[in-house]
């Protein structure tokens, strides 16, 4: 019974931190039902935030969104990730040759303003969907055998390690390292200019919201 409780327990069940956690003393006296002493309460005060407290719906509607976003990217096997890869930099003004399954040779797409290769800025894009992160091992072989005009973006939903962003940082080309994050975040950012088949693998409708 909610009446037979402290004031100062039930002003912490109505706090919105209490999701998180409750004070010592309102937990013993939820189970036990009896009021908590003066003591108690003066070692455990409540000291709300506001800041804390005030949550913004709008950031959690993006935040879920997101992370709904990256659920379906992860679902995607691999030949459909490396398709939504190409068709990220499609929507980016480049156009994209995409390697057969298991003939990628250190390279899964290439892309370039003319589709060929020929015009610079040849891209050169490995495209990694695994779970796990991948290492400096990997970021040396995939930048072994480069041209010096090429530009490199290795994609790794996996994430990397700090010594395969070392050994970024120190590529004798131009290396971006993309994570499940980076490439969301691009998909959004180029939705509009996304083709029609990249759509179907990760379908998103625009909802209007106040800014």
């Amino acid at each position: 019974d909610r009446d037979r409780l402290s004031v100062a327990t039930k002003n912490t069940l109505g706090s919105t931190l209490t999701v998180f956690q409750l004070p010592e003393y309102a937990l013993e006296e939820l189970l036990q039902d009896k009021k908590p002493t003066a003591d108690v309460i003066t070692q455990n005060p409540i000291v709300i935030d506001e800041d804390e407290v005030v949550s913004d719906p709008l950031r959690d509607m993006e935040m879920l969104a997101f992370e709904g976003i990256k659920d379906r990217i992860n679902s995607l096997d691999w030949d459909e990730m490396q398709n939504l890869v190409a068709g990220v930099l499609r929507s980016m003004g480049y156009k994209t040759q995409v390697s057969p399954a298991g003939a990628d040779r250190g390279k899964d797409i290439i892309a370039s303003p003319d589709g060929f290769g020929f015009e610079n800025p040849r891209i050169i894009v490995e495209v990694k969907h695994r779970r796990e992160q991948m290492g400096s091992q990997q970021i040396r072989s995939f930048i072994g055998g480069r041209h010096k005009d090429d530009r490199g973006l290795y994609v790794s939903t996996g994430g990397f390690t700090k010594d395969a962003r070392y050994e970024a940082d120190r590529s004798t080309i131009p290396l971006t390292l993309w994570t499940l994050d980076d490439l969301v975040r691009a998909l959004i950012e180029n939705y509009e200019q996304v083709d029609i088949e990249t759509k179907l693998l990760v379908p998103l409708k625009k909802t209007f919201l106040p800014a």
